[in-house]
């Protein structure tokens, strides 16, 4: 069962790890329409997790894993009052639905702060108190996609709990590659896909991981790549990181010395989506949700660690 769903970075990993979710649950429309269009076949339900009362939906006991890839706790010293509260509300709500779901293991993906962060501790305490009431023992670590084979630097924060005879034989994934895959490189293909003449020399500078994607707030601002620091350093790899493009560079933009600017579909690559998988909505929901999203070989070496814990 997978909450806070998304795009489903995290539960199309989870998939390609040999789990097949009985319920997928999102409060955004967009973002479920993203689930139904490339998975017809999963169950999906729109609806707010605090208002989610399991018992009316039976299919959600005796899952092998509970899964939340939730929206980004922020301290209070950097966000206000009234969004740092219900990000807090839905990761303690996830937490409590152990209660009533009973999984065998317990997957939650977060900021890396909240592995041990000291402004985090009280949220830690709760969780800490809530499962081990319930026979689950834990594990908190900080994962980067990068040493995953995913273009990006992106430090993710994982608590990991599963019932007391499966924890010992649980271990965090190790890095699946030797060295981190550059922009240039796992974008080049793309770049050229309209026949853009400067293809092959921008990715020969690209030669760094992307900074971290982030979808940015709902409620306000257009499609672009991040805070000043981030754009500064698209801008180092030739990327205008203010804005998205509509379409890949053309033959038209041979000799322009302009910063290029990506797709949103070169987001998603850049966070380990396949080609296939297909965003709903337009411009800036397609990449508000890519920015939020799991990449998915996250979720994949992840389920894979839980399921041979499960079956030891």
């Amino acid at each position: 069962m997978d909450v806070c769903a998304g795009a489903g970075g995290l539960a199309l990993g989870l998939e390609q790890a040999g789990f097949e979710p009985v319920l997928l649950l999102d409060n955004k429309p967009v973002a479920c329409e993203t689930l139904r269009v490339n998975r017809p076949t999963w169950n999906v339900l729109q609806m707010d997790l605090l208002d989610f009362i399991p018992d009316e939906y039976p299919e959600t006991y005796d899952v092998d894993l509970l899964s939340a890839g939730l929206p980004r706790v922020k301290s209070s010293a950097t966000a206000a009052r009234a969004e740092t509260e219900e990000e807090q509300r839905l990761l303690e709500a996830a937490v409590l639905l152990a209660h009533s779901v009973q999984p065998r293991a317990l997957l939650i993906e977060n900021v890396p702060g909240l592995v041990d962060v000291a402004v985090f501790e009280t949220l830690r305490k709760f969780i800490r108190k809530e499962l081990e009431h319930l026979g689950y023992r834990m594990r908190w670590f900080v994962l980067n996609a990068a040493d995953f084979g995913v273009p990006q630097d992106r430090k993710q924060g994982v608590l990991v709990a599963l019932k007391e005879r499966y924890f010992d034989s649980f271990r965090p994934p190790a890095p699946t590659v030797k060295e981190h895959v550059p922009v240039g490189r796992a974008l080049r293909h793309s770049m050229a896909a309209r026949g853009w003449g400067g293809a092959d020399a921008w990715a020969a500078q690209a030669i760094g991981v992307a900074p971290t994607l982030v979808g940015g707030s709902d409620n306000r601002g257009g499609a672009d790549l991040g805070p000043t620091g981030t754009k500064k350093a698209w801008a180092r790899m030739g990327v205008n990181g203010s804005a998205l493009a509509d379409e890949v560079p053309g033959p038209e933009l041979d000799g322009c010395r302009d910063l290029i600017k990506l797709t949103d579909s070169q987001a998603a690559l850049l966070q380990g989506f396949p080609d296939a998988w297909r965003f709903a909505g337009r411009k800036t929901a397609r990449y508000r949700q890519i920015g939020h999203a799991s990449p998915p070989p996250v979720g994949k070496v992840l389920g894979s660690a839980i399921a041979e814990a499960l079956r030891a």
